[in-house]
């Protein structure tokens, strides 16, 4: 038996748009269910985010530590941003956020993992990269405003992310994502053996 999610759509009666803030959107669809039943599904609209797990040369992990109003708390992450146009190459976008938040650039990409954060209740889709071969990034640094101004930056092994994580001291989705697929890679098949920086996404298609 193959595991492996598969694309379904249930018939939709109808749709509306109670909430539109300025990056998403708040959705109610009507949905039909197996037994003919119509129940309503409030959800998230979302267009998708991208995120970096940089590790450099020591087996270090560049994560940042931001303030998150709605869960009241600094989480520790690594660097992620939304993908601002639709279609955008995610990993344009992905070199975008690492210069941005972390003034740092990559030589070696690759597709770390795909994943929907939080399916029940949000359309959002995230593909995290492993950037390595990790450089300053020339030029002068991104001015950053709001929460990004309180921002910290460290470097902190891989191996005590992982701990961290399976501790419930880091909760931060891509972040504990990204480690533990990391790990789990680097005790595999290797990174070398991960898909390429510009594979195909049917969650949020682009166009190479």
């Amino acid at each position: 038996m193959t595991i492996k999610d598969t694309p379904e759509e249930w018939q939709v009666t109808a749709t509306d748009t109670p909430f539109r803030g300025n990056k998403t959107s708040v959705r109610t669809d009507h949905v039909v269910m197996p037994d003919g039943t119509v129940v309503k599904r409030d959800y998230q609209v979302h267009p998708g985010s991208v995120a970096v797990l940089a590790l450099d040369t020591q087996g270090r992990v560049l994560v940042l530590r931001q303030y998150r109003h709605p869960v009241r708390h600094k989480l520790w992450e690594i660097p992620a941003g939304l993908l601002d146009v639709p279609g955008e190459n995610p990993l344009h976008a992905a070199q975008r956020e690492l210069y941005e938040e972390a003034h740092v650039k990559a030589e070696d990409w690759r597709v770390l993992t795909d994943i929907y954060t939080t399916p029940g209740g949000c359309d959002e889709a995230v593909r995290i990269f492993l950037a390595r071969d990790l450089s300053e990034a020339e030029g002068e640094r991104f001015e950053v405003s709001e929460e990004e101004a309180d921002m910290e930056l460290a470097r902190v092994p891989l191996d005590e992310l992982v701990r961290g994580a399976l501790a419930g001291e880091l909760h931060n989705t891509c972040l504990v994502v990204g480690v533990l697929s990391a790990a789990a890679a680097l005790r595999g098949t290797g990174f070398d053996a991960l898909r390429a920086a510009e594979a195909p996404w049917p969650a949020r298609p682009f166009e190479a």
